[in-house]
């Protein structure tokens, strides 16, 4: 049934960093269409953007789905990895408007305007063609910016469906990543954080690899920092781990999920690494950069994972010593090979394992904070903070800093690191470098 064409908007994102830049550039593509930023509670068309890797996170699509109809009738366009994934299917399940998939969300504006004259609007297509090409130029960021650089996955972990949603591997053209970090700097940025499911497989059509790409945007005048997420360990080539010792620009901070610490695990996941290459590589990025802070994924209570299994896990977070770390609970996703394997773990014990993995984690990344204490180092000024005078940053460790500034956001301030905590660090202001 035909609705009003949307005057407002609203996105809404779930999930990584990739649905964050995903979910800013359906917004820019909106604006460019003339309607107008709102709260979702109050706007005529809201997106939600959405992820599908745990199941939990497919569900709460659907919750907000009924409190939104519960409270109106916005157009509602469900875009992401649960669109691709479920397709049609989410028609029949809840009362939306529009469905998208992750490689087609540059019609959006098309599918709004289908949805508004009553025509089906669904989009699941994976073209070729690249959909950035479509997407309207930068014009304002923050501080710190996303910018996505390659896209889909050829690993076929056995628990992970972005092969499925977000299709193979792509890297995007050299010279338009170029061109959008340069945007990005003069729209605002000093930080960009280059995305891909598999970041460290780019490669341009030479054959050369992420460094390169490092290399050349730490030519960008007016960039401080460089980061990027998220790695696969089997791609952290020679040349990547050099950069980390000679970009100065490239902040010293590297996540790289090994899910399991072991090998019998990770060899049933499918990773293509083992417990020992993984470490091998991490000597290798130390030896490179030994201020350098890790970062890592894991899961727990995969099919068939003993308790021996999980000890090795720990030994490895001990060994490791990560500055951070995220872990999770198995959550079988329809149509990867782990939802049907034997040995399923009772989620009892799965949570049992959660509780000690992130103890261990938790002691780690406070020792991590601890020992930054007395650090001077520059911090990148992103909000406002709760109490007065406050403002929020990060480190070049990734640390969420606080501090009593009148600096603005944006600014680029010295501090020493004076107190820890487990989520974060404080600061007292030294230098402040010059606009």
């Amino acid at each position: 049934m035909p609705k009003p064409a949307p005057k407002t908007f609203a996105v809404k994102s779930f999930g990584c960093q990739m649905n964050v830049y995903d979910g800013e550039r359906m917004a820019e593509l909106m604006a460019a269409e003339g309607l107008s930023p709102a709260d979702a509670a109050d706007a005529d068309l809201v997106v939600l953007n959405t992820c599908h890797i745990r199941e939990r996170a497919t569900e709460k699509v659907y919750s907000d789905i009924g409190r939104l109809r519960k409270h109106g009738d916005p157009m509602i366009a469900v875009a992401g990895c649960v669109a691709q994934a479920e397709g049609e299917e989410i028609f029949a399940r809840a009362h939306v408007d529009v469905v998208v998939g992750p490689q087609a969300y540059h019609n959006l504006p098309r599918l709004v305007a289908d949805a508004a004259a009553g025509r089906p609007a669904l989009d699941t297509d994976m073209p070729v063609a690249s959909k950035f090409g479509a997407l309207p130029a930068r014009r304002k960021v923050g501080p710190s910016a996303f910018l996505t650089v390659q896209e889909g996955c050829d690993k076929f972990c056995t628990y992970c469906v972005v092969p499925y949603t977000r299709g193979a591997e792509v890297s995007r053209a050299f010279a338009a990543i170029v061109d959008e970090a340069k945007a990005l700097v003069d729209a605002g940025a000093k930080e960009i954080t280059l995305l891909g499911q598999n970041v460290n497989a780019w490669a341009d059509a030479d054959g050369r690899g992420l460094d390169h790409l490092i290399r050349a945007l730490d030519r960008i005048e007016g960039l401080a920092r460089i980061r990027y997420t998220t790695s696969h360990p089997n791609d952290m080539t020679e040349g990547l781990i050099d950069a980390h010792a000679q970009v100065e620009r490239l902040m010293p901070f590297l996540h790289l999920p090994v899910q399991s610490g072991s090998s019998r695990i990770l060899k049933a996941m499918n990773r293509s690494h083992t417990r020992d290459s993984y470490l091998r590589v991490l000597d290798k990025v130390r030896a490179a950069r030994p201020d350098i802070a890790l970062s890592g994924d894991f899961i727990v209570g995969f099919p068939g994972e003993t308790d021996a299994d999980f000890e090795e896990t720990l030994r490895l977070v001990d060994e490791v010593r990560y500055a951070q770390a995220f872990s999770f609970k198995y959550s079988p996703r329809p149509g990867t090979p782990a939802a049907e394997m034997a040995d399923q773990i009772a989620p009892e014990v799965m949570d049992e394992r959660l509780q000690r993995l992130q103890a261990a984690i938790n002691r780690d990344q406070l020792a991590f904070n601890e020992a930054s204490v007395g650090r001077h180092c520059p911090i990148l000024i992103e909000r406002k903070g709760k109490l007065p005078g406050q403002m929020l940053g990060k480190s070049p460790w990734l640390q969420s800093v606080h501090l009593i500034t009148d600096a603005r956001v944006g600014d680029m301030v010295e501090v020493t690191i004076e107190s820890a905590g487990p989520n974060s660090v404080g600061g007292v202001e030294r230098l402040r470098a010059a606009a």
